[in-house]
């Protein structure tokens, strides 16, 4: 079966949507692993174990981000290219990008291993869940080759317009994750090391499985041996559009860190509540973040097709139905929260300080929900530059210092403290729409805002 998709033609909204779909399916399950990972422990393990897995998961996820930057500036040149009905470049694209990660593979992975006590550390992980945080970390970074085989993977297919294909991939590892989970945590007792070890080899088994299936499939380019190599030009441009992207999630993730070790500091019950809410807030986000993956493919094939007329009714499209879907789960979030902080813990303490985070990101979403359809929309057209200084501008201006603030308020609640999201938040929608104006006034100007 052929999943590629040509958005250059035809209806804008039905396939916009049908892509998003899989998208947001395999942004779930991919969310799910370090989920399972906290559900298992906080039900069969200690607070300790849980506040390990809480903060060496955000470690990973500050990592990860370093493989999705490059990856998606991946989706872009090949989303481009497949708009230019261009095979041979866009596997030129990819055969760079392959050796350009299995550096950025082993490079990682020593960090990781090698530097897990002086993260955990940095991180102020609580002194009774320091040995379990370094444990967490030092097993997932074992394995970063295989997260970052997946994100390359997801990255080509999302270039082509294929949603599907990542999500049996992230399938397939989440099947196995939550089977891992339940033998090493509940069965062998392992806690969280067990929940890393679980993560890993769910990782090993899907790509082999993706790989395998990969072969089978024809693709809208052509990647031979002789495109395994650094294409200085074409490294050039995945290091221009990565590396804003790569800066803006380090230095945003930098500053969720600044908040983790903060709530850190309030005591173990704390931090595993806090890192419930972090990870219901994966969840909560996944709407607007489809949405924005799923516009940068739409707007990368069209900006090559120079269609600049359906990139922005796709926008629009985007914007209306994100927000609808982000007012209900906000709702949820903020009123309903503790039903979902329950999933993930029996300790009435925990849940009640998860439910407190929690309810600052349920007012977050429905900005978010505005705001990622415009960043997506802006990747797409290879803005990178802008979006990375929208994101850092307000992390750096407004979340850091915000939460440090209120956090040495007397009788300050977490919930105060992460208001500082949605805050930063506001700046940022706001910075959106003016540099939209102006992109579409110039747009008006070069005649590109009308149809082709």
């Amino acid at each position: 079966m052929n999943n590629n998709h040509d958005f250059t033609e035809g209806e804008i909204l039905r396939p916009m949507l049908t892509f998003r779909g899989p998208v947001l399916l395999a942004m779930f399950l991919q969310s799910l692993y370090g989920a399972v990972d906290l559900m298992v422990v906080g039900k069969f393990a200690e607070a300790a174990d849980a506040s390990g897995v809480n903060t060496g998961s955000q470690v990973m996820m500050m990592l990860t981000f370093v493989v999705t930057s490059f990856s998606m500036a991946v989706t872009i040149l090949m989303g481009q290219h497949i708009g230019e009905k261009s095979p041979e470049k866009a596997g030129d694209v990819i055969g760079t990008g392959i050796i350009m990660f299995a550096v950025m593979a082993v490079a990682m992975t020593f960090a990781g291993v090698i530097f897990a006590p002086e993260i955990a550390a940095g991180l102020k992980a609580p002194r009774d869940a320091f040995n379990q945080t370094v444990s967490y970390i030092r097993v997932c970074s074992s394995g970063f080759v295989f997260i970052i085989a997946y994100n390359v993977m997801s990255g080509v297919f999302r270039g082509v317009g294929d949603s599907v294909m990542p999500l049996i991939s992230v399938t397939i590892a989440s099947v196995f994750n939550i089977i891992g989970d339940l033998f090493f945590v509940k069965g062998m007792g392992m806690g969280a090391k067990g929940a890393a070890i679980a993560t890993v080899m769910a990782q090993v088994i899907s790509v082999i499985l993706s790989t395998f299936i990969i072969s089978k499939r024809k693709m809208p380019f052509i990647l031979t041996k002789d495109k395994l190599r650094i294409d200085k030009s074409i490294a050039k441009k995945i290091f221009s559009l990565g590396t804003p992207l790569l800066l803006q999630d380090i230095l945003v993730s930098i500053s969720f860190l600044f908040l983790l070790a903060i709530t850190n500091s309030r005591g173990v019950i704390v931090s595993a509540g806090v890192g419930i809410a972090e990870r219901l807030c994966g969840f909560i986000m996944l709407v607007p973040s489809a949405f924005s993956q799923s516009i940068s493919a739409f707007v990368a094939q069209n900006v090559g097709a120079k269609r600049m007329d359906r990139a922005n009714t796709a926008l629009k499209y985007a914007l209306v139905v994100s927000v609808c879907v982000g007012l209900v789960i906000a709702y949820v979030a903020y009123f309903h929260g503790d039903i979902l902080c329950e999933i993930f813990s029996n300790n009435p303490e925990i849940i009640a300080a998860a439910w407190e985070y929690l309810k600052a990101y349920g007012i977050d979403t429905v900005i978010c929900a505005f705001m990622f359809c415009f960043i997506g929309y802006f990747n797409g057209r290879g803005k990178t530059v802008f979006t990375m200084a929208q994101s850092v501008i307000s992390s750096f201006c407004i979340r850091i210092p915000m939460a440090l603030i209120v956090s040495r308020i007397p009788g300050s609640t977490v919930f105060q403290i992460g208001l500082s999201t949605p805050a930063s938040s506001v700046l940022q929608m706001t910075m959106c729409l003016i540099y939209f104006i102006a992109l579409k006034k110039k747009d008006i100007e070069n005649g590109l805002n009308i149809r082709q």
